[in-house]
């Protein structure tokens, strides 16, 4: 190794506070003291349904006044967002996955941290002269690169940051779901109950008639049949009923005691007016967190393009200072040498070709990624639009047109029952139809806002997946039959 006359050393001296001047900062990153929860909420903010973002905090004081707060809202009838304002503080797959990028936060900070330097001691003696050297050595492309090394663990922890928002986002509109499903699934259940009801009061009608022989057999047995499939759909909808409350404990995190709650009454009524659907593919580019982490991860892979064929051939540049010390055993005259070492790889083999074609690849690869993303995007919000207007259409007509009709039909057959122009089982067969027919309008409601929240996912959050819409929730009721 080539040696630096010591006579050189005062013209090094601005060098070497720039040096350490260098290592002192990058001894000043630091993690973030709240685990970027704060970044991770904001990023989430307004995507989650007008509910403000509020995360768990790591502190134990901050998770114990979350816990009152989940009690205070499990406390009264759970509304929509109270549900999703349990499962942002309460889910545990959430934690977890904040907790993962408080980890990324660390290794960020580890990444941009220099290696410490390295502290070499020798002591050699033969029969004239003991030598000590003392070598203090550090890594100089790690000190060069520090600029180059910070920015790309911040543009990676800025898309780790962005799909912890992803994860917020789509924990909130499952929430949204299992809400709207269980709170559906309730209601449909009631409906069942009352069905069942009115098939049970002709079933025992058409006992009586056939014990004072009014009847025969084979009616009261079509009776009995009735009756029993009734019983058969009400024991399913009770079914759906529980795995549906069961789905919303999941994603609120909550067990035991706090799985008591109470339900709201019935689901949000329709809108006035729909959403339109001029720009919704402008908003989705520009508001999409998917696109967004795209948009990063090209940005990092085209930075680092530039420094991959430099950092494979003098990735392993080192600078050392050694001073050693030379004593003669018979005169005590004692030597002392300082220099400089600078240790430099020979590009013989590998002159940085296969970094430089990866580097390229990498890039491309983001490049359609990211294109990718975009097409994905553009489809999934136009088909979610399309789902969320034909839900609401269906909707509005089951409310407005179908309901009424099957309202009317039955005040028309009580009235023709009142004058003996229609039998008691007219009006028992309109009762059922009628209360499937607000079942019906009931799982329509359900179906336009799950079609809603996939709307509002895709416009601004991330891809919704399969989009729920009209084939989503429960399986369709046979309406059962009049006689």
């Amino acid at each position: 190794m080539p040696h630096i006359s010591p006579h050189l050393s005062p013209r090094l001296s601005p060098r070497l506070c720039l040096l350490a001047a260098a290592a002192v900062l990058a001894g000043c990153a630091s993690v973030s003291p709240d685990g970027l929860r704060g970044d991770v909420a904001n990023l989430a903010a307004g995507r989650t349904g007008g509910v403000q973002a509020s995360l768990p905090a790591a502190d134990p004081a901050a998770r114990a006044s979350a816990e009152k707060s989940v009690e205070g809202w499990l406390a009264q009838p759970l509304t929509q967002d109270a549900a999703v304002r349990i499962a942002l503080l309460h889910n545990p797959g959430l934690q977890a996955r904040l907790a993962a990028l408080g980890v990324a936060d660390a290794e960020r900070v580890q990444a941009i941290t220099l290696p410490n330097p390295h502290l070499a001691l020798g002591r050699f003696t033969n029969s004239h002269e003991r030598e000590i050297e003392r070598t203090l050595a550090f890594s100089l492309i790690d000190l060069i690169t520090l600029p180059w090394r910070t920015a790309r663990q911040a543009e990676r922890l800025q898309i780790a940051t962005l799909q912890a928002a992803q994860d917020v986002v789509t924990l909130a509109a499952d929430t949204r779901r299992a809400w709207l499903r269980a709170v559906a699934a309730e209601q449909i259940a009631a409906t069942h109950d009352r069905m069942v009801e009115a098939a049970e009061a002709g079933a025992e009608l058409a006992r009586r008639m056939v014990q004072v022989g009014n009847w025969s057999r084979l009616q009261q047995a079509r009776e009995q049949a009735v009756l029993q499939e009734a019983t058969r759909q009400r024991a399913r909808a009770h079914l759906a009923a529980a795995t549906e409350r069961e789905q919303l404990n999941r994603r609120m995190g909550v067990w035991g005691l706090q799985t008591q709650y109470q339900l709201a009454n019935q689901l949000p009524p329709l809108p006035s007016s729909a959403l339109p659907a001029e720009g919704i593919e402008a908003t989705a580019l520009r508001e999409r967190l998917d696109v967004q982490a795209a948009r990063r991860q090209l940005d990092t892979q085209a930075t680092r393009q530039g420094w991959s064929r430099a950092g494979a051939v003098f990735g392993d540049i080192g600078l050392a200072y050694s001073r050693n010390t030379t004593t003669e055993r018979d005169g005590g005259h004692r030597e002392i040498t300082r220099g400089w070492e600078l240790e430099l790889p020979l590009p013989l083999f590998d002159w940085g070709g296969a970094a430089r074609t990866r580097a390229q690849a990498e890039v491309e690869q983001s490049a359609a990624q990211l294109q990718d993303t975009a097409v994905r995007a553009r489809s999934e919000v136009r088909a979610a639009w399309l789902t969320y207007r034909t839900a609401l259409d269906l909707a509005r007509q089951q409310q407005a047109e179908v309901v009424p009709l099957r309202q009317l039909i039955s005040d028309e057959t009580t009235l023709r029952y009142n004058g003996m122009l229609a039998s008691v089982w007219d009006m028992l067969a309109e009762a059922r139809n009628s209360t499937q027919a607000v079942a019906n309008a009931i799982e329509a409601q359900r179906d336009f806002w799950l079609a809603e929240t996939d709307l509002q996912l895709a416009l601004t959050g991330t891809s919704p997946g399969a989009l729920q819409g009209l084939a989503s929730g429960a399986a369709a009721s046979t309406t059962p039959q009049g006689h």
